[in-house]
């Protein structure tokens, strides 16, 4: 029987899914084990073979730990809402849930052909009501909490609301905003409703405030700084600005710490840890305040130095501080305004990597110092950002570089308070010089003045000792569609929340996807979009003229909420009334195994352990850590084609054409006009535009990297009429680059097409067989033959004679075959432990070449092969299993055990030397002693050949190694 992969893998994912072999129970008595990972967005495009390297890895593990005995937890679903359903959504009019459940189903398709051990009938979509109930449940608990600093907690809000009531706030330790009043009970019991609630908003874990935003016209939306890239959005490449919007936003900064507290309790990437670090960005100073002259404002600085106080010269704020407009001299209006409009058109991270530009502009405006009644310059300046600290720097030109050029450019006096430091050249940045020029604290070393300083500021009350972080609180508002509707009503302008029971609130059918034509998100153009609080239900706008019929929230939640937390649905994924049920989390717990991209390091990674922190706090989940151990997987990267295209224009009759010139033609050419131009004999009068690069798509390039002219003609209009330079045998060669993999590069390889050609298994050992999980490593289609050869050598182990039937033996096995088994069980197991994947198919192909060559076909060898194989090719190994006349599936059996004394070697091959030069070899026992191996050597024939008669003069015998026969 042939190796017929294409049927031997359709039958075995019909038997999976009939039988539901890989549904985990939520009640087993084996130990648990719980292998995650990220879950995909469904796009269009579907899947390319980049995109399952980390399924794979991930199905590997599952599959191993439930031969191992436990019970494994390995499910899969979508994060199924998301901008590009949208925006096919705006230029077709389709549904983006039509759209989101066309690409669902070919996902599916996909990966079920690459035999995935999924448990799917735990599968989520963070789209589907069933699931965003409990999205919008989780932000209805965040709204009614806020976070206590003596606890170290959440709590509920409703217990601060008592002890305002009682106390006031004076002397509560929690967490709000800065601009927060300060009052007492009386104070607090004469507000009113809507002042009570104002307040309770500074307090509140999500809530509405002013936010500056990344605001993205193109796509009608506020995006996070993760989805910028280079200063446009990452989806689409549209432009970006800065602007301040009312949005609901997620105080994760009341977490900081606990966020890094917690990295060093779970086995994450250095890298991604280092990430997560930097994000949060810690860091020890204090706040000092510097009044305005000639105002009734004063600005207040954070600075990690505050010992360098009297080297102030200059003040910077953020162009886009609240002050600015309202400090700034008329004579420097018009110029400031102007430099504020440019900086709202670069992204944060745009600003914060550029560190060559130096741009600034002065407001007119001036502070005092606090020390020395002195007036400094206010400045506004790009490389300060309004999201980090305060917005404002007090500028030491003399111990930053940065503030060190800007000074420089702008002729701004740079005062030394440092003790024989020369900065004529340069700032000096060294955090151990002694301080100088700064009277109080003259002489002292950094560390002992900065003490000395946050006393000083303390004691004058203008600032104080603190810990800041460069994290801020998230934006959690979108303007768009296909996003979880929010549980919000509005009341005289203020958000309420709809009550548990009855959600979900659902997203309303609307005629149009893009924003109304006054500005309002799209749910503006729903219809039926109010709340009626009498009978609980959504109903018309016409409506809200009642007493008791008020607007919803018209914006959507951002694509980061439904994956906030979809690691615990999950674990009881059917659960109706719960987003899981308290035995199904204390069973699971938390995730052992979570594998996925580290470009997710301050997205998704930070905002869900904040998710489950919170959670945690509410008592809602056993754990404050949701992933003991992570994996990001490297990247699949594409080899992509190039044509080139020549331009130029021939003077004469201004006529330009377009050709495309193959690669070695190129080189030619580029040789040849190079010599012409250098002797200025260029009689043609064209004018050169040199050659332009241009991605080909792949399928139209052969493995000897030459072109289809024609179909590369056919593929767009424009190329149509196109000429083409070949090479002298009439090919057109191809530039080949590796770059990722990308459908805008048309190098993706779809595995829909090497499952077919070569089978699912072929697949996935060869993707593995790649290099390191972690590293990036190219795709080569043909590299994957040498991997289908071993499973058609591996299968005709089992397969042999003319008829190739299934042939095995219940011989006991030599101990060569022994051995090849069980330093195979060996390093697999060490392999899959370390996530080493790739050197464990080269180890089964060691194993199969090693059998082969021992014509093994016995059952106690073969068997337990199968099952070594079956995480890594679970469909050969199932039919072979089946063959042996198992009636269970091969993925219920237990994992072969290794057995040391298979590998420990009985007898030594001794090579025998005279006079230090090897003349043959004697297989000898290794229990045999000093003196009876030599006699075994002077015995043999050879020895006496050798001697001829002769007496040695020594035998030289180093038992397990060496004999040497001197003289």
């Amino acid at each position: 029987m042939k190796y017929h992969f294409n049927e031997i893998e359709a039958k075995w994912q019909k038997y999976w899914a009939k039988n539901q072999t890989f549904k985990a129970d939520n009640s087993s008595d084996k130990p648990k084990f719980y292998v995650l990972d990220m879950f995909p967005y469904p796009s269009g495009a579907g899947l390319h073979v980049g995109h399952p390297l980390g399924y794979i890895a991930s199905d590997i593990y599952a599959r191993y730990k439930r031969h191992k005995g436990f019970n494994v937890l390995h499910p899969m679903g979508y994060d199924s809402f998301g901008l590009p359903a949208e925006q096919y959504a705006i230029q077709t009019g389709q549904h983006p849930a039509k759209t989101t459940e066309e690409n669902i189903t070919t996902y599916r398709r996909q990966m079920d052909q690459i035999g995935f051990s999924f448990d799917w009938s735990r599968e989520i979509r963070t789209s589907n009501s069933d699931y965003y109930k409990h999205t919008q449940w989780i932000f209805t608990q965040l709204f009614k909490s806020y976070y206590d600093k003596d606890e170290d907690k959440a709590l509920a809000i409703s217990d601060l609301v008592k002890t305002f009531e009682r106390e006031g706030n004076s002397n509560l330790n929690a967490v709000c905003d800065e601009e927060t009043p300060f009052f007492d009970a009386n104070q607090w019991n004469a507000f009113s409703e809507k002042e009570k609630q104002k307040i309770l908003l500074n307090y509140r874990l999500t809530f509405l405030s002013d936010t500056e935003v990344n605001w993205c016209p193109a796509l009608g939306t506020v995006l996070a700084n993760d989805e910028i890239v280079n200063g446009v959005s990452e989806r689409g490449g549209h432009p970006v600005i800065r602007k301040k919007m009312k949005q609901w936003s997620m105080r994760i900064t009341a977490y900081a710490q606990r966020l890094l507290d917690g990295l060093d309790k779970i086995d994450w990437p250095q890298p991604l840890k280092d990430s997560q670090t930097n994000w949060i960005g810690r860091s020890e100073g204090s706040m000092v305040r510097f009044k305005i002259q000639n105002s009734k404002f004063s600005i207040s600085v954070f600075t990690t130095r505050p010992d360098t106080i009297f080297g102030v010269s200059f003040m910077t704020l953020a162009p886009e501080h609240e002050l600015v407009a309202k400090i700034t001299t008329n004579e420097y209006k018009e110029a400031v305004e102007k430099y504020v409009q440019a900086t709202a058109k670069r992204s944060e991270r745009d600003r914060m990597a550029d560190v060559k530009t130096i741009s600034g502009q002065f407001t007119g405006a001036y502070v005092e110092h606090p020390f020395t009644g002195e007036q400094i310059p206010i400045w506004i300046g790009d490389y300060v950002l309004a999201s980090y600290g305060t917005g404002a720097v007090m500028a030491v030109p003399c111990g930053d570089q940065r503030d060190y050029d800007f000074a420089k450019h702008f002729d701004i006096p740079i005062p030394n308070i440092f003790q024989d430091i020369d900065i004529s050249e340069h700032a000096c940045e060294d955090k151990t010089a002694v301080i100088a020029n700064s009277d109080f604290i003259s002489g002292m070393p950094a560390k002992k003045a900065m003490k000395r300083m946050i006393y000083e500021l303390e004691q004058r009350n203008i600032g104080e000792g603190k810990i800041n972080y460069r994290l801020r609180d998230a934006v959690f508002s979108r303007q768009r569609y296909w996003g979880e509707p929010f549980p919000v009503y509005y009341k005289d302008g203020m958000p309420q929340m709809i009550d548990t029971k009855h959600l979900p609130i659902l997203l309303p059918e609307v005629e149009k996807y893009l924003p109304t034509e006054d500005g309002k998100p799209p749910l503006g153009n729903a219809t039926q979009w109010a709340w009626d609080t009498k009978k609980s239900t959504v109903v018309s706008l016409q409506s809200v003229d009642n007493k008791m019929i008020f607007p919803l929230e018209l914006n959507t939640m951002p694509g980061w909420a439904g994956s906030s937390w979809y690691f615990n649905r999950y674990m009881d994924a059917n659960n109706t009334d719960k987003f899981a049920s308290q035995e199904a989390l204390n069973y699971w717990k938390d995730v052992d195994l979570y594998i996925g991209g580290s470009e997710h390091a301050t997205g998704h990674l930070l905002y869900s352990r904040f998710w489950q922190k919170f959670l945690f706090d509410k008592g809602l989940v056993p754990v404050e850590e949701y992933a003991k151990k992570l994996i990001n997987q490297g990247m699949i990267l594409g080899t992509s084609a190039f044509v080139y295209r020549w331009e130029y224009t021939d003077v004469r009759d201004n006529t330009s054409e377009t050709i495309f010139v193959s690669k070695n033609k190129m080189e030619q050419i580029i040789k040849e006009r190079t010599i012409i131009e250098q002797s200025k004999k260029n009689k043609t009068k064209d004018k050169w535009s040199g050659f332009t690069p241009i991605h080909a798509d792949v399928s139209f390039v052969n493995a000897s990297n030459e072109l289809d002219i024609e179909v590369f003609k056919n593929w767009r209009d424009e190329y149509k009429n196109a000429k083409f330079i070949t090479e002298e045998d009439g090919t057109f060669i191809v530039g080949r680059e590796v770059e990722k993999m990308s459908k805008s590069k048309y190098n993706v390889v779809n595995p829909d097409d090497i499952c077919h050609d070569y089978g699912a298994d072929t697949l996935r050992m060869y993707e593995m067989f790649l290099g390191p999980l972690e590293q990036a490593k190219p795709w080569n289609t043909a590299g994957i033959t040498g991997v289908h050869g071993f499973l058609k050598k591996m299968w005709r182990l089992y397969y042999s004679g003319k008829e190739e039937s299934f042939s095995i033996s219940d011989e006991e096995p030599t101990k060569e075959e022994y051995k090849t088994l069980h330093k195979t069980i060996k390093k697999v197991e060490e392999d899959i432990a370390n996530f080493s994947f790739n050197t464990s198919v080269s180890t089964f192909m060691i194993a199969v070449n090693e059998l082969s060559a021992l014509k093994c076909n016995k059952l106690a060898i073969l068997e337990p092969l199968a099952i070594l194989i079956e995480p890594y090719a679970p469909h050969i190994a199932e039919e072979l299993w089946e063959k042996f006349g198992h009636k269970e599936s091969v993925a219920t059996a237990i994992f072969p055990v290794f057995k040391e004394t298979y590998l420990v070697e009985s007898t030594k091959v001794y090579p025998i030397s005279f006079n230090g030069k090897m003349r043959f070899t004697m297989e000898l026992s290794l229990d045999l002693s000093r003196e009876d191996i030599e006699k075994a050597v002077m015995a043999h024939e050879k020895t006496q050949k050798q001697l001829a008669g002769r007496t040695p003069k020594k035998v030289i015998v180093v038992p397990g190694k060496i004999v040497n026969i001197v003289g």
